[in-house]
Order: structure tokens, then sequence, then C-alpha cells
């Protein structure tokens, strides 16, 4: 265990970070798991904890791998995993699996081990690496929309066009993501206008489609429209059933009701996943939550700083694109939880349950890490060199 501690490198508030949010999500999950155990399951708790337990072992093991690959090897792993990417994604598109009945083609199942995979949270790492590759490659470049559009543009449409069917809230994010990242890495503002302007009409030609031939996409566009419908009028309707547990849960926690003793978990759907934010309320009060809150700050001041002490450009961009997703996505769960935006599914970054969604932010979180353990790496070269030719210090400072 002592040579794995000496093995860990990287930005030692961001794994402590890491590992607080990973260890504060096991009682909420096994305290809002335990209705799925009693109503869907055999009743067995201890097995959801179990399975939590693994994901996230998995998960920090993702991390501790993918820390110890120096990072400008990202750069081509990037542009062979958009081909696999978007292959998964057609895959995962033709599938059309369903969950008790819903439309759930989000996922594949892996046959060797009958798992579920959410490939779009993949295509999402990787397309924002690919971005910030290439990025980098054209930084203080004078370049041209048209010269762009092939190389940067037409991958990034492909990924969110084939995520855009089953999940809106995910392609809207990560496109978002990618306009941020592109503008923080110098690209011509007004290039995004028109990139913003055909996303915008990109969606509404799909919305006009799939209204016009709803077999194929059932129920898809009706969901999206009226929880954003629901949302603006403020009224509350049989869709917004989740929403109004989740705000009674977070009224209760004013008097936090204690671990595990969580009323709203046995009424609220998906308590353990998407709306994990209003149990931790409900059971731990103000203080959980200002304890999320100053975990993704702190975490997103850590990303900052690692950012701009990295020694290149690409290392620079490629913390951002991956890391601030991660707090993105945080904010837009506790948002969800509040009533401040619309029903989303996204999941609270290393609490929710789930697989994927627990692997794929170690995975960002373990390229975060390799960037700032290169940067350690050059600091101790240069205390070596230093340390080796002690006459040059005084020589300069004489």
């Amino acid at each position: 265990m002592q040579a794995l501690f000496q093995n860990i490198k990287g930005d030692r508030l961001i794994w402590a970070i890491a590992t607080l949010l990973a260890i504060f999500s096991f009682l909420p999950v096994y305290s809002a798991a335990s209705n799925l155990a009693y109503t869907g399951g055999s009743g067995n708790t201890f097995a959801y904890l179990l399975k939590h337990f693994m994901h996230l072992f998995l998960g920090f093991a993702i991390m501790y791998g993918v820390h110890k690959i120096p990072y400008r090897y990202f750069r081509g792993l990037s542009m062979v995993m958009i081909p696999v990417v978007i292959v998964l994604l057609v895959v995962t598109v033709l599938q059309g699996t369903t969950i008790d009945g819903a439309n759930a083609s989000r996922w594949i199942k892996i046959p060797i081990v009958n798992m579920s995979f959410q490939t779009s949270t993949l295509a999402s790492v990787v397309l924002m690496v690919y971005v910030a590759r290439y990025l980098s490659k054209i930084k203080d470049k004078k370049v041209s929309f048209k010269e762009t559009i092939l190389p940067l543009w037409i991958p990034v449409f492909i990924v969110l066009a084939l995520i855009l069917p089953a999940n809106f809230s995910t392609t809207a994010i990560i496109f978002l993501m990618v306009v941020l990242l592109t503008f923080i890495g110098g690209y011509p503002i007004r290039y995004l206008i028109l990139i913003i302007g055909s996303g915008i009409m990109a969606l509404v030609f799909f919305v006009l489609v799939a209204k016009s031939f709803p077999d194929v996409m059932p129920n898809r566009v009706d969901t999206w429209m009226s929880r954003v419908e629901n949302f603006a009028n403020g009224e509350d309707t049989v869709e917004d059933y989740q929403i109004e547990n989740a705000k009674i849960a977070i009224a209760v926690g004013i008097k936090p009701l204690g671990p595990g003793k969580s009323i709203q978990k046995n009424v609220l759907p998906q308590s353990s996943s998407d709306f994990i934010f209003a149990i931790i309320i409900e059971e731990y009060g103000l203080f959980g939550g200002l304890f999320l809150l100053v975990m993704y700050s702190w975490l997103l001041f850590r990303i900052v700083i690692v950012s701009q002490k990295s020694d290149t450009i690409f290392g620079k961009l490629l913390v951002l694109g991956v890391g601030l997703p991660i707090v993105f996505q945080a904010l837009i769960n506790m948002a969800v939880a509040v009533e401040l935006f619309p029903v989303t599914g996204q999941t609270l970054p290393l609490i929710s349950s789930g697989g994927t969604s627990i692997w794929m932010t170690c995975m960002a979180i373990g390229i975060i890490l390799s960037v700032s353990a290169k940067r350690e790496e050059i600091k101790a070269q240069e205390g070596q060199e230093i340390e080796d030719n002690p006459l040059d210090i005084l020589s300069e400072t004489i």
C-alpha cells in the first residue's frame, strides 16, 4: 500500500477532493438505494452498496492508470478514439435498448460481463480531448472558417447528431462545453457565432422532422418540450412529480432527518442517481449541500490552477476541456433538484450511483492528474539542476 501511495503523482488536492466525494457518496447511495432493493429487487440493500463500491473501486483504478500515462499521448489517442466512439454511438442508436418500457437507447450491453454502458459519456471525454488537440495545433495561427470545418466541426457534429435522438441534455452540455473551450482556445468569435447559429438551425430541423415522423423517435421530443414548458410556466402537473418530491425533500432538510432516514426516497424516482442531491439535503441538511458546493468549487479552483501551470497549450486546454464539464454537470444536477433548471437526467459526479458516469469522471480526473504530474516532473528536474549547479545561482545573484 505504501508503494502505491508513493507512485501517486499529480495534484494532491484533486486526489483528496475525489476521495472525499467518493467516501461521502456511500451513505446517501446506500440510503437512497434501499427503496430500489425492496420495490424492484430482492430486498438486499447491501448488494447495492457493494455494487457502488465496485464502481468506485474500478473508477479509481482507471484514474490511477490514466494519470500514469504522459498526457502528450492523449493527442494521438483522441485521433484513434474518435472513429471508435462514432461506431459505438451508431451501434447504440441501432440497438434501441429499452429499460422498464422506456426509450433508453443511450446504453449498450457489454456481452461478456452483461453490463450496460452509456456511450455518450465516453464520447464526451474523447471529443473534448480531440477539440483541445486541434485548438492547440492552430493556436496563434490565422485560419479560415473553411479550414476548420472538416478537421474540427464535422467530427463534433457527427458525435452530437448521434447522441441527440436519445439524450438532448447531454448533447446540449457537450455542445456548450465545446463552444466554451474553443472560445478559451482563441477560436475566432465570428466563426463561433456561425457555429452556434448552425447548431440552433440543426436542432430546429431535427425537432420538425421528429414531430413530422413521430414513429421514428417516439416520445423523446415531446418529453424534452414538456419538461421545458413545465419549467417555464411554473405550474404543477403530472410531469412535475419528480421535481415536486425533490423540493419536498429539500424543504424537510431545514431540519435534517439524519443519515439513512430519508422519507422521500420511497416516492422519488431516481433517488440514488439523478435526484440524490435532494436526498442528501433531506438527511444532512444545508451542511450536506454546502459541503458538496465547496467540494466542487474547490475542484474547479484546482482545475484552473493545474491548467495555468501546464507547460504546453495542449495541456492547458486539455485540463479545461475534461475538467469544466465535471463541475458544470454537478451544478446542473443541483440546480435541477431545486428547480432552477429543467429536468435533465444528469448525475452528480462521484456521488450518484451508476458505473459509466463514475468511470468517465474518474478518467477525466486522471487526465487532469496526468497534466499536473508532468508539471511536478518538470519542477523536480529544475530542482535537480539547481542542486547540481549551485554556482549558477550564485553568479546570477551577483
